[in-house]
């Protein structure tokens, strides 16, 4: 059962760092799906969320966040859940949770306008960012904004569920939006292809994205992004492979 997280920093000073998040998130959910396996996929992220919260002492709005993407086989349907902007590719299919995109907040257009034109990762920059992210944080989790894993376990109830027919998904890739937009932008997204690689193939593509940041792209300019470098993460699967 593939879950792939993408932690992302907190706005304010937290216990803990979002590596160190995602990791306790990550071992939660795998292990409560582990010991509950027909848990419904969102009932057992809330279960991971409010664990992990107790365990690292944090609150709401004083926490690192994650995204979350989970494939879960059965032996006639595929179960997926997307919390965030990470991404599920399937033949013929993306399955991503857009919501944080559709704020179309002012800051984010900016500078991402700001980098295509040249600027590149100046001090203007960083403050759109610092803003960008209150503006973010006063969204988060609540009715009219974007859900994503932090402190708040009813974010959960929000996430993106989609069944398909385990006829129809023989692959699948699970990949956090930095590894998704860079591989994406180099032409690196034969999916098929993606999905028949192994730990090495895959590592050997994310090094190629990693190496093109700061040889090719180092301010931001072919690819706006907010980050010079941002974490990417991949896992590919053949469902036939994955014990139902």
């Amino acid at each position: 059962m593939p879950v792939v997280l993408g932690g992302a920093s907190a706005f304010i000073p937290v216990p803990v760092s979002a590596q160190d998040y995602a990791a306790y998130l990550g071992r939660r959910i795998i292990g409560g799906l582990a010991a509950e396996p027909e848990a419904e996929l969102s009932a057992a992220l809330a279960d991971a969320i409010e664990a992990t919260a107790h365990e690292l002492g944090l609150k709401p709005g004083r926490s690192p966040s994650s995204t979350v993407s989970i494939l879960r086989q059965r032996p006639d349907r595929v179960g997926l859940l997307a919390l965030g902007d990470s991404v599920i590719v399937l033949p013929g299919e993306v399955v991503t949770d857009e919501r944080i995109d559709g704020l179309r907040l002012a800051q984010r257009d900016e500078y991402r306008r700001r980098l295509a034109a040249g600027s590149g990762y100046d001090d203007r920059h960083r403050e759109l960012l610092r803003q960008l992210q209150t503006e973010q944080a006063e969204r988060r989790n609540v009715e009219g904004g974007y859900w994503i894993a932090e402190a708040e376990p009813k974010a959960a109830e929000h996430a993106l569920q989609v069944s398909r027919p385990a006829s129809a998904v023989r692959w699948a890739v699970l990949a956090t939006d930095g590894a998704y937009t860079t591989m994406t932008r180099l032409r690196l997204d034969d999916w098929p292809q993606v999905a028949e690689a192994n730990e090495t193939g895959l590592a050997a593509l994310l090094d190629r994205c990693q190496v093109w940041e700061p040889d090719v792209d180092p301010d931001g300019r072919q690819l706006p992004r907010a980050k010079r470098h941002d974490d990417k993460t991949i896992a590919a699967v053949h469902l036939d492979h994955i014990p139902s």
